[in-house]
């Protein structure tokens, strides 16, 4: 027999709905349904307890879940129910049953559906434990359903783009994406206990910056101004420093209108902290305690299978400057090189980049010669001053700044500095970016942000700053080997993608 389509599946259960309320029954009329045990529970408490083809008659359970495979042999019919914690047999026979109530289970109950059942806890001839069906009710009728090539859901786009098909189809990916947030409630808790208060700043901002990005544009119909979707809420996260808070971060989305990949989507969840009077050195150490405390504490452990390698985030990570990494992973020694040498060197790279500076150029070469070939958690400190106009100078070289990046896997997880507080060099660095933009650069720091600037003029204490991303953490943590695994809803195009211009001319 043919696999039916999915439009089978539709039309057949949208009669059922129809035969259901001719004979007055709603399939979506129940308002709530009595819990008493999470599957979970059920079998931590009832898996060692009961034998094969015995049944505890005092143990009368409720539970509720989606039906997620069915089978049925004459009078006797199995089916696995799910809830968010885990999967159960139900077993249901006629002879315990009144005829009306095993017909209304045969013909009405399908996989997809979400139903509430009463029974007891058994186990079947061959040990499997079960609930034995008393009564069901259907809770909510799928029309859709769980059609078996979604199991294994193989068609990538449709994973993504139906996540509540792909969560409920599949146990695997549901636990996935809530360990996801697991971790950040973990990230979230650590913070706190190292005295860190947790604040929110805004999403939509009137100029950007803090990070080199091109951002989203919104518009604002009552203020009629164009608004930015933040690419960082550093400035802001500042502004409160020049206030007089001395520890705070937050966890939130940051937006950057740039390309999807693998580790990209437009859309990303980010740590960012800031702690007063502290330098990148404490918020190396930060980074390293932090990361290894969330791993012991979410998954009992500092080791993860991650593709081809085992990642260990134990402390301490390795640390390397940025011009070691260079001559040891890509046998460049720049120290050795003219400015026209190493312009030569980047014009050799596969990816066409535009460099006005011999910063810029190591920078470049760093990003593609080396980066991938950091597999360790690994700190890399040293950068060139170009690289960023938000840091401070090197205390010991004025052509370097006070800043790291923390890579794993060939990609950066984390981004620190001694942050700049000087409100003059400030200003002059942002009027940078400015020309840059005019010149025709897609990505720059930001904009000149004038209230972000008078708070600095207030007087912003030295202090300790520190991005992380949550997602390529996850990733690593969870084996995951694209982002969009571990986001619930990733950056997608609609089904039937049409143009702005159609979108806005629906009339």
């Amino acid at each position: 027999m043919s696999e039916q389509t999915a439009e089978d599946v539709r039309t057949e259960k949208l009669k059922k709905i129809k035969d259901l309320k001719n004979k007055g029954l709603n399939p979506y009329s129940s308002y709530s349904f009595d819990i008493s045990h999470r599957i979970s529970d059920l079998i931590d408490e009832f898996e060692s307890k009961l034998e094969a083809e015995e049944q505890d008659n005092k143990a009368a359970v409720s539970i509720a879940g989606r039906v997620i495979s069915k089978r049925w042999m004459g009078g006797i019919a199995f089916m696995q129910l799910a809830d968010e914690s885990g999967v159960l047999q139900l077993y249901i026979r006629q002879d315990d049953l009144d005829k009306e109530d095993f017909e209304y289970i045969r013909q009405y109950i399908d996989t997809g559906d979400i139903v509430g059942i009463k029974g007891y806890m058994c186990k079947t001839k061959t040990g499997e434990l079960s609930v034995l069906v008393d009564s069901a009710e259907l809770l909510s009728k799928s029309l859709t359903g769980l059609a078996s090539k979604h199991h294994s859901l193989k068609d990538v786009e449709l994973k993504y783009r139906n996540r509540s098909l792909d969560m409920a189809a599949n146990q695997q990916s549901k636990e996935t994406l809530k360990k996801r947030f697991v971790l950040t409630q973990a990230i979230r808790s650590f913070m706190v206990e190292e005295g860190f208060l947790e604040v929110e700043t805004p999403i939509t901002q009137v100029t950007y910056g803090g990070a080199e990005a091109k951002p989203f544009i919104t518009h604002h119909n009552k203020l009629e101004m164009d608004m930015y979707l933040r690419v960082a809420p550093e400035q802001y996260l500042k502004r409160l420093l020049a206030g007089g808070m001395e520890a705070v971060f937050e966890i939130g989305k940051s937006f950057r209108n740039e390309g999807i990949d693998r580790t990209h989507n437009p859309e990303f969840t980010m740590l960012e902290a800031y702690r007063a009077y502290e330098d990148y050195e404490y918020a190396m150490d930060l980074m390293e305690r932090l990361v290894e405390a969330v791993a012991k504490q979410v998954f009992g452990m500092t080791k993860f299978t991650y593709g081809e390698y085992e990642i260990d985030f134990k402390r301490p990570w390795q640390k390397i400057r940025l011009k070691d990494a260079l001559k040891e992973l890509a046998d460049i020694d720049v120290d050795q090189m003219s400015d026209k040498e190493l312009f030569n060197q980047v014009a050799k790279l596969e990816k066409e980049v535009e460099v006005g500076s011999r910063g810029e150029a190591i920078l470049v070469l760093f990003e593609e010669r080396c980066e991938n070939k950091l597999i360790q958690p690994t700190h890399v400190i040293g950068y060139p001053k170009e690289s960023t106009p938000f840091c401070k100078v090197d205390r010991n070289d004025p052509e370097l700044i006070e800043r790291f990046e923390s890579f794993v896997a060939g990609e950066e997880i984390a981004n620190a500095y001694s942050e700049l507080n000087d409100p003059i060099l400030q200003r002059s660095l942002l009027e940078e970016q400015v020309q840059r933009k005019a010149a025709g650069a897609e990505e720059t720091w930001g904009e000149v942000d004038e209230d972000f600037l008078e708070a600095m003029e207030l007087g912003m204490p030295p202090a300790a700053g520190i991005g992380i991303g949550i997602d390529r953490l996850s990733m690593i943590m969870l084996g995951q080997e694209s982002i969009r695994d571990i986001i619930y809803f990733p950056t997608m195009k609609p089904k039937n993608a049409t143009s702005k211009k159609s979108i806005n001319n629906t009339n």
